[in-house]
């Protein structure tokens, strides 16, 4: 059985999440633009925030409350990147 988008979707950014907490130097870079300040710690942030959002996606009962949540969360990170630029 395929999975459908918005599952799919969750469990992508799922795994991006997680991989906060494996490789977190591949993520600094990154979020730097967003979080100058206290960058590592935002990345593990970010990385939990991802696997929470993700998994809410997968599971039907929230799924519609981790796609406002991804929303919120996208939103969120570009006005960091924004307020953050030079």
């Amino acid at each position: 059985m395929a999975l459908k988008p918005i599952p799919l979707l969750g469990a992508l950014i799922a795994a991006t999440g997680a991989a906060h907490f494996a490789k977190p130097d591949t993520f600094e870079q990154i979020s730097k633009a967003a979080f100058p300040k206290d960058t590592k710690d935002w990345v593990a942030r970010n990385g939990a925030s991802e696997v929470a959002i993700g998994l809410a996606m997968i599971v039907k009962p929230t799924r519609k409350l981790g796609v406002l949540a991804l929303l919120g969360y996208a939103g969120w990170l570009g006005a960091r990147v924004m307020a953050n630029q030079p």
